[in-house]
């Protein structure tokens, strides 16, 4: 198992795969030599690719990984993070190792053909515009009203997303970008509550998916400095199941044949209906892996490595999982390290142990509970740890 990493993620991933067997590989960015705490019991061999912000030579890397050929067998090829999903897919192509990819790849990290396949298929998407031809982005801004949301398409999250008031900031915007515009897209904005499905697949069949909505949308938390928390939907409800089929809609269209995917969807205050907003074949940020676990009682990254390692003859099966609800709370903290002991209530299940950050997850079995917590929580971090900074042009570490 090779497992790329630009960024330090996917502990419990390396985990299981040494835990069923696995001879673990990592090939990881130079500059997290002496800073990861990656679980090294697990890891085989560590291989170090020189990097420049997190930016990999591919020249070097499909080099370098071809040399590794000759001695390692190396059976898959796993990214364990959004910006390694293109090098997981050359490396794939060049080496002829299964797996997704280079066209496949692309419905899961570029914005622009994701929304384009999706919109192929009938799934509805905010009206939008690749930033290339001039005379189709005019006539985009005369039929569609700002504002506007400017979106970088490789980014991942809500880094690099401009919300554009007018055409003039818009024309402003693209001669800062200047030879970087194509790498752009322009949306509608649509005001809306903003929801993420979590899903193991199987040879194209969802096996597991669970709904959640956001408290308030990520952009807003990013751009405008907010508590961030995520909430799991009650399961059964119109909602629930409105989302849970239009994400199979949404995998099935673009071609994830096994693994694990974060998808977004916004559902428009104006008329009501769901919008897809994007799609990653990767295990969903900032925690949503605990936020998972705390409900169902699995560890995404786990499966996700059960997932890569079965035997297509044999198969995979799901284990038998919780149907509880959960709710998870995240802010930047005033304090270097926030003192969360007056927050115990006996449904918190994980609490955050990260310099100048506060956060907590809550699990229940009662829908209830976990939001009458999280109400509770979400103006107590307000009140006592919420901070806020701009959000960088790159992700950080």
């Amino acid at each position: 198992m090779l497992c790329l990493a630009s960024y330090e993620k996917g502990h419990e991933f390396l985990r299981q795969c040494k835990r069923d067997g696995c001879r673990v590989l990592l090939l990881t960015s130079k500059s997290l030599e002496n800073k990861a705490r990656w679980p090294r019991e697990c890891i085989d061999e560590i291989y170090y690719i020189p990097d420049i912000e997190k930016e990999w030579n591919m020249t070097d890397v499909v080099n370098g990984v071809s040399y590794l050929a000759r001695t390692e067998q190396i059976d898959r090829i796993v990214a364990l993070d959004d910006f390694d999903v293109e090098k997981a897919a050359a490396l794939r192509e060049h080496l002829r190792i299964a797996g997704m990819g280079d066209t496949t790849a692309r419905y899961f990290r570029d914005k622009l053909a994701m929304r384009t396949k999706a919109a192929s298929a009938g799934i509805r998407v905010p009206s939008f515009v690749h930033i290339l031809n001039y005379a189709n982005l005019k006539d985009f801004m005369r039929s569609i009203p700002p504002p506007y949301v400017l979106k970088p398409r490789l980014q991942a999250g809500a880094i690099g997303i401009r919300k554009i008031e007018s055409p003039e900031q818009l024309w402003k915007t693209l001669d800062e970008l200047g030879d970087k515009q194509s790498f752009y897209l322009l949306e509608r904005f649509i005001p809306g509550s903003v929801y993420h499905v979590d899903s193991l697949i199987w040879f194209g069949q969802v096996l597991l998916s669970i709904a959640h909505c956001y408290g308030l949308p990520p952009m807003e938390v990013a751009h405008e400095g907010r508590v961030f928390s995520s909430r799991t939907l009650l399961r059964g409800s119109h909602e629930d199941g409105e989302l849970q089929l239009l994400n199979r809609h949404v995998l099935s269209c673009l071609g994830l044949v096994q693994g694990v995917s974060h998808t977004e969807f916004i559902r428009s205050s104006a008329d009501g209906h769901f919008y897809f907003l994007e799609t990653s074949a990767r295990v969903g940020g900032a925690h949503i892996s605990e936020l998972v676990e705390a409900s169902t009682g699995l560890n995404l990254w786990a499966e996700w490595a059960r997932i890569e390692i079965a035997d297509p003859e044999i198969g995979y099966t799901l284990p038998p999982h919780k149907e509880n609800y959960a709710g998870l709370l995240i802010s930047l903290a005033r304090q270097e390290w926030p003192d969360l002991s007056t927050y115990n209530a006996p449904e918190i299940v994980w609490k955050l142990q990260k310099r100048h950050h506060a956060g907590l997850i809550v699990g229940s079995p009662d829908f209830n509970r976990v939001d009458q917590l999280l109400r509770e929580y979400t103006q107590r971090f307000y009140n006592e740890f919420f901070t806020s900074r701009p959000l960088p042009e790159k992700p950080t570490d």
